[in-house]
């Protein structure tokens, strides 16, 4: 992979960028989940973390100049860690980008994670198990959760390790 991949902190002039990247992110989903736009054709508009929130962390991934993602974090000061959204484009996944990125998260903030994805998603059910035997050799746990307040939906997986 020719381009390094970086995280950048996200900070307050990125908002528009993250506007739209969480547009694409919820489009994603809308596979998964089921979800429309709404009536001007946007999905879920709001941002899951306010940017001065301590116990949160937002990050843009960059491969080489290109903003290609984001992670968000929650869980910074209180911990478990979660991974609370993470999202690469399309035109990236299945090259090691989310892969490299994650790997930065799980460096830049070591402890107990749980880190949860929808089955329905195989990609991304793909992706976090594979992450976390390359991450946690030793092992990791796996639960099912319900999501919280939409009954509807079938559980989470959650995975639980030590990075």
């Amino acid at each position: 992979m020719p381009n390094p991949v970086t995280l950048r902190s996200i900070v307050p002039d990125d908002l528009p960028l993250m506007e739209r990247l969480w547009q694409l992110y919820w489009h994603d989903l809308s596979e998964f989940r089921g979800m429309l736009p709404d009536d001007t054709g946007l999905f879920n508009p709001r941002l899951p973390t306010d940017l001065h929130d301590p116990d949160s962390a937002g990050y843009i991934i960059c491969h080489g100049t290109r903003k290609v993602g984001f992670a968000f974090v929650s869980g910074v000061e209180t911990p478990p860690l979660h991974i609370a959204e993470f999202f690469v484009v399309r035109a990236v996944r299945r090259s090691g980008v989310g892969s490299l990125a994650a790997r930065q998260l799980f460096a830049k903030h070591s402890g107990h994670w749980e880190v949860a994805f929808q089955e329905e998603n195989p990609g991304a059910a793909r992706f976090w198990r594979r992450l976390a035997v390359e991450v946690c050799p030793t092992g990791y746990r796996e639960e099912r959760r319900a999501v919280p307040g939409k009954p509807h939906l079938p559980p989470d997986t959650w995975l639980l390790l030590a990075a």
